[in-house]
């Protein structure tokens, strides 16, 4: 049996260059990527800052790159049916955005030396 995934993607600098408020360039190679995954039946959630009258223009550039989605900054019915409730993060298995983390850990000068 197939283990579907859910995917929340970023727009601006991930789907497309970021030329917020414009839009961007398209990312080809990751808008056929996630084309592929929802047509193996795995769910797609935009997740981005967007708003209004830009997130409806974000909305209408995916549609004409061929790339919709199953939920918009927002859960899917089926988590918030599970958790009972639609909590502010957005759940998935993978989160896809310009500003992931490169590292587990933040640089040594940031902690506070404890005497021990």
């Amino acid at each position: 049996m197939q283990s579907n995934k859910i995917i929340a993607v970023d727009f601006d600098g991930t789907l497309c260059t970021n030329a917020y408020p414009g839009i961007g360039e398209p990312n080809w190679e990751l808008i056929a990527e996630l084309r592929k995954h929802k047509a193996n039946g795995d769910k797609l959630i935009l997740w981005t800052m967007r708003e209004g009258e830009t997130l409806q223009n974000a909305l209408d550039a995916c549609s004409q790159w061929g790339l919709t989605f199953n939920a918009v900054n927002d859960n899917l019915r089926e988590i918030t049916e599970a958790f009972r409730c639609n909590p502010r993060k957005v759940f998935a298995n993978i989160y896809i955005d310009d500003h992931n983390a490169k590292e587990t850990r933040l640089p040594y000068e940031t902690y506070e030396k404890v005497d021990t």
